[in-house]
Order: C-alpha cells, then structure tokens, then sequence
C-alpha cells in the first residue's frame, strides 16, 4: 500500500514540475486583431463603435447571453463609461468593460475586466481609418496576458484562432449594420 501511495504522489509530483517548467517556457502574453472594410465613411463608423452599448448589436461576445443583467456608468461614449456584466452563463460569465481613450473619429481603447469564469484583464482597441470617402478600414486589436502557471495553457490553445474567430464574426456583424444604414 505504501509503494502504491509513494508511486501516485510520484506521478502527481511529476505532473506539477512539468506544468511549472511549460509555464516558464510559455508566452506570458497574446495579442489577437482583426479587420474588415466597411463600406461607409470612417465617421459614421465610429460615431457607432465609440457607443459601448452598440456591442449589444454586434459583438459576439456582448450577445452570448441576452438574459445577462447589465450595469451602466457614466456616459456612453466618453472616457469612463463602464458596462458591467453579470450572467448566469459560464462562456459569458462576469466583467465590466471600461472606456480608457478615445481619439475622435480615430480609436477607441477599452479596458476588459473579467471576474467570472477566470480572472483577466485584456486592453483592446477599435481603431479606423479612411480608405476612400466612403470605405473605413476598422480594426479590432486585443492584448492579454495569463498569469504564472496558467500560461502553459498557451502552449496548448490557440488564442488568435479562438478569439480572431469571435473578432470576425463581430465585425462582419458590424459591417452589415453599417451597410444597412
């Protein structure tokens, strides 16, 4: 019995030094963007995506869950609107999103805080840009990192394939809304 013990705290042992030694080894840090030209002129895009309340519309993250409960601060479109989220649902778990920097009719930098279901901050940005009078190249950019051990996770998951799908389909939900109007 106590070859058996010594064996499985053995393999247990093991199993967390090879864990701690891909944590050292891994990124610490991800960036993930995206882009999409719309066909509209560059402020009348982001005179929409300056409006946090917007993402309801477009961003597939924001839309996980319609029963969410939602808490506002601020002004929408200023610096210092926050949009707190809370939800019951585990992909869209809890966080609040906050307006750090806006450059009219430039870029718009937000700050996402996540609580539930595991602790982060990323800093993302909508940025656009004039590609004729009437298109607007808008770019999606979103920096992370993971703590120490939980990093080695990035050896394993491919976060710009699994966010940048997310940032597609968010912008090309943007791209048929502001096609529309």
């Amino acid at each position: 019995m106590n070859d058996t013990v010594t064996t499985i705290l053995g393999i247990f042992a093991g199993i967390i030094v090879v864990v701690l030694v891909l944590a050292l080894i891994a990124p610490k840090a991800y960036n993930v963007n995206r882009s999409i030209i719309i066909k509209a002129p560059r402020q009348q895009v982001f005179d929409y995506i300056k409006y946090l309340r917007n993402m309801d519309h477009y961003s597939k993250w924001v839309m996980t869950d319609p029963n969410k409960r939602i808490t506002y601060t601020g002004t929408d479109g200023t610096e210092g609107f926050n949009a707190a989220w809370d939800s019951d649902m585990k992909q869209a778990g809890k966080g609040h999103q906050t307006i750090e920097k806006i450059v009219d009719g430039e870029r718009i930098d937000i700050r996402v805080v996540f609580i539930k279901p595991f602790t982060g901050v990323a800093d993302t940005y909508i940025a656009t840009q004039t590609i004729s009078e009437d298109a607007t190249s808008v770019k999606w950019n979103f920096d992370s990192k993971m703590a120490f051990p939980m990093n080695a996770m990035l050896l394993f998951m491919n976060m710009d394939k699994m966010l940048g799908k997310d940032m597609e389909i968010s912008l090309n939900n943007l791209k048929q809304i502001l096609e529309k109007q």
